[in-house]
């Protein structure tokens, strides 16, 4: 907690929103920041969920996601709502990277994997092509849909498919990871070959006992109480924001 203080208090979080669309950065058409603007406010008025997008250059020396959510805290954007039910879009021109942070009230409608989802697959590739007007655009408008998807008709226009995987497997992808299955299961399959041998030689009494104990239940090798259990996601900084997002770059 005093490591958070200590950083937050270094970070100069840029002056508060007044609009639903900030782009300090010139990034955008005029007119497609009043559409967007618009768009944002009535979504706000119809649902009472207040999404935002604030554009700029650059973070210098902060990381991406320490100064989005010091800027986010600063502006109490989470918690000028009682049930935070907001989110910022950021991106920054300079460093070409973009962040949705997502209040508490929301994070189970946009999630960490929906908004990664969102940014990988709608954002990113028209960034990459050197369409922000598209990217905010579009990005905006899968966020609003994400949340609440009866919104889509009262946008007025349809809301564009996120954009196909460039990279699909070549076939020869394909043929070697069939290979490798293959080797994996004859591997496998010679392994089971030898213990049972061994054990209808009656030299493997060991090893056909712990594959019967495992079958049954009986293993002792608990391994505790499950896998990643122990991985802490939230990271925020406390009151309204509860750390979820995701990040991209182009």
């Amino acid at each position: 907690m005093l490591a958070a203080l200590i950083l937050a208090a270094g970070i100069v979080a840029p002056p508060a929103p007044t609009n639903y669309v900030t782009d300090t950065a010139g990034a955008l058409n005029a007119s497609t920041v009043q559409r967007i603007d618009a768009e944002l406010q009535r979504y706000e008025k119809a649902t009472g969920h207040k999404i935002i997008v604030w554009i700029g250059q650059t973070t210098g020396d902060v990381p991406l996601e320490d100064y989005t959510i010091h800027a986010a805290e600063t502006w109490k954007v989470f918690t000028k709502s009682h049930h935070d039910d907001n989110a910022i879009l950021f991106l920054f021109m300079q460093d070409h990277k973009v962040r949705i942070e997502v209040g508490y009230g929301l994070e189970s409608s946009l999630t960490d994997a929906s908004s990664s989802e969102i940014i990988r697959d709608t954002i990113v590739p028209r960034m990459r092509a050197g369409d922000a007007d598209g990217a905010v655009q579009d990005g905006v408008d899968r966020m609003l849909v994400t949340v609440t998807p009866s919104f889509a008709k009262q946008l007025g226009h349809a809301v564009a498919s996120p954009a196909p995987d460039e990279s699909p497997m070549s076939t020869a992808d394909v043929i070697a990871l069939l290979a490798i299955m293959f080797v994996v299961i004859a591997v496998v399959c010679i392994i089971l070959i030898a213990l049972f041998r061994r054990s209808r030689r009656g030299g493997g009494g060991f090893f056909s006992g712990w594959i019967i104990g495992n079958a049954l239940g009986g293993s002792g090798w608990s391994g505790g109480s499950g896998g990643f259990g122990g991985a802490d996601f939230s990271g925020g900084f406390g009151g309204g924001f509860g750390g979820g997002g995701a990040s991209g770059s182009w």
